[in-house]
């Protein structure tokens, strides 16, 4: 679809008859918004098995921004236009998040903020090295698009190394705080051996059907020229740009509010992440009453598994080495078989499960000494990969076992695959199945889960269950420090005294998540509040039903409509309590 289409689908509500019905005017937008957005995102439209765009990568410049938002605000008048009248509730719901969406990104590209392009989580270099990460390899077609698209990085990386500059220049720039060790992520990618380059892993395999040995060597040469000619030099190219101009002019401060118009766009990403209209204060404050109820627990737990006080266990936490693997294989091995230890007990707790599978793989070693402990990456049903529970395994006396419960819960099952690839097979529009992933929903879902592991027995000594505790503190202390940096005027150093006071998190997983939260303002504070929502929910359901209430068909209903904002949960779970009533 070229740009020309694009347009003429943003518009067709101009050749609409007047007398179309809203559900078929609904279905018309969602039907062109989709089209438009596998345009826009070539790459994913790969994934999902739109092919004709192949040949293209993702525009990240400044005036693709513009053209989306003027297209998506178009797409919002045209919704606008749509009388809930005549439209069924479900329909009224796609109507709802479809516009919440839209509107965002409209919000989003005002503020000069959007010129960041990088945290310490993620960034245009990292996300290029990962490109076959989502991608399928199974015809010739496959490699020869996945060739095509390499030798376009040049211009891509020019473009974002544009915005940047610009970005700096206009006082959009990271703090100091969080990039000690960051040039690691750009320099890891380079490989002096072209065949150990993460650009190379498709060719590792056998060759696809149809493809004769010679061509097969030719394809492989090519990839191998690619990597060496093309992608190293352009990975130095942003290393030494990122040291020489960059870092000299790193932000002192460390709070969002800093930034030009910094404080409206921290309230911006608020309301975004949390899909609520909770002031930061308001936040705060709901965090310091979390912290001083997770603590108690955790003080009831040390001292009836024999330490003095909470302090005294943490600190046999941290440092006895046989809680700790000793090789990144052995760390692995114990995450992936409490994998399947959770995966035999889904069927008590879920009426339905997905039929994608995941696999374990450890974080790229560039990155993983910056980044968190684990995170999930989704499969793609149509483009037959499966989903993938990264696991961190440098620093391994910063990487605790007595976590992995707790871990896996969150980012494999019942937490993000499960709900991740439920999403992908559920019967509603292609946008809510593949494009849509409030942060409150998808990852307050997960941290409810991490809860759930209490009923499912996954926390059998003391150690696990002060692993769960850890990591709910750890979600509430977020509600305190991350607005506490971007609207308190924190420092980094109380940030991280507050966490490691309040956590049994090692050093290395304090640092990196509160590097996290600076580089990434908002983000974390939807794992606790989505979290609280629904276990508030589950207690509505569990007062309101009694005897009838079925944990199985609640958690179905939970997932049962994918990511949503949580007032749209709320009417979800009423609306289930309503029908399980006689």
């Amino acid at each position: 679809m070229n740009k020309l289409m694009i347009a003429a689908a943003v518009l067709a509500i101009a050749a609409m008859p007047a007398h179309a019905a809203p559900a078929d005017d609904l279905a018309r937008v969602i039907d062109d918004h989709w089209a438009w957005y596998l345009a826009n995102n070539p790459e994913t439209a790969t994934a999902l098995g739109e092919r004709r765009y192949d040949a293209k990568i993702n525009d990240l410049s400044l005036a693709a921004a513009d053209r989306i938002a003027g297209e998506a605000q178009a797409f919002a008048d045209r919704l606008r236009a749509i009388p809930d009248t005549g439209l069924t509730a479900a329909e009224r719901v796609n109507k709802a998040i479809l516009l919440r969406t839209l509107t965002e990104t409209v919000e989003g590209n005002r503020f000069g903020e959007r010129q960041i392009l990088f945290t310490t989580y993620y960034g245009w270099h990292q996300g290029f090295a990962g490109l076959a990460d989502n991608l399928p390899f199974r015809t010739r077609a496959d490699f020869e698009s996945y060739l095509t698209r390499l030798a376009q990085y040049p211009a891509q990386n020019a473009e974002a190394l544009k915005i940047t500059r610009a970005a700096v220049a206009g006082g959009y720039v990271q703090p100091c705080d969080v990039l000690d060790g960051f040039v690691k992520t750009i320099d890891g990618v380079i490989a002096a051996d072209p065949e150990q380059s993460r650009f190379y892993t498709p060719f590792k395999g056998a060759a696809p059907g149809g493809v004769s040995a010679a061509d097969w060597t030719a394809m492989k040469a090519r990839a191998r020229r690619l990597i060496t000619d093309v992608l190293n030099p352009e990975y130095a190219k942003f290393s030494a740009y990122f040291r020489a101009d960059y870092l000299p002019k790193c932000r002192r401060t460390v709070g969002a509010s800093a930034m030009p118009g910094g404080a409206d766009w921290y309230a911006y990403r608020v309301r975004a992440e949390t899909t609520t209209d909770l002031t930061p204060d308001a936040i705060h404050q709901i965090g310091l009453s979390e912290v001083a109820r997770i603590r108690d627990e955790m003080d009831v737990l040390a001292k009836s598994a024999g330490f003095a006080s909470r302090a005294a266990f943490i600190a046999e936490l941290r440092t006895n080495p046989r809680y700790y693997a000793s090789t990144p294989e052995q760390l692995l091995q114990v995450a992936a078989l409490e994998a399947k230890r959770h995966d035999g007990l889904l069927p008590k707790y879920f009426g339905r499960l997905p039929r994608l599978p995941y696999g374990i793989k450890p974080i790229p070693a560039e990155t993983a000494e910056g980044t968190t402990t684990a995170y999930y990456g989704p499969g793609s049903p149509p483009a037959g990969l499966a989903g993938t529970f990264y696991v961190n395994t440098s620093k391994l006396p910063q990487r605790p076992l007595w976590e992995l419960p707790a871990l896996t819960a969150h980012e494999a099952v019942p937490g993000h695959h499960l709900q991740i690839a439920l999403q992908q097979e559920l019967d509603l529009p292609n946008f809510r199945k593949y494009a849509v992933g409030f942060t409150a929903f998808v990852e307050g879902w997960a941290l409810y889960t991490e809860h759930l592991g209490i009923e499912m027995g996954l926390y059998d000594t003391p150690e696990k269950n002060m692993g769960r505790l850890s990591y709910e503190m750890w979600r509430a202390c977020r509600l305190v420090v991350d607005t506490g940096i971007h609207a308190k005027g924190w420092t980094k150093a109380q940030a991280v005294a507050f966490m490691k006071e309040n956590t049994a998190l090692t050093d290395a997983n304090i640092d990196a998540e509160v590097n996290r939260y600076i580089s990434w303002p908002g983000q974390a504070l939807g794992y606790k509040l989505g979290e609280l929502r629904i276990r508030a929910l589950r207690e509505k359901a569990e007062k309101a039903l009694g005897a009838k209430f079925d944990l199985r068909g609640f958690h179905d209903a939970v997932l049962g409509q994918g990511p949503v904002p949580l007032d749209v949960l709320d009417a979800q779970v009423d609306a289930w309590i309503a029908g399980q009533r006689p």
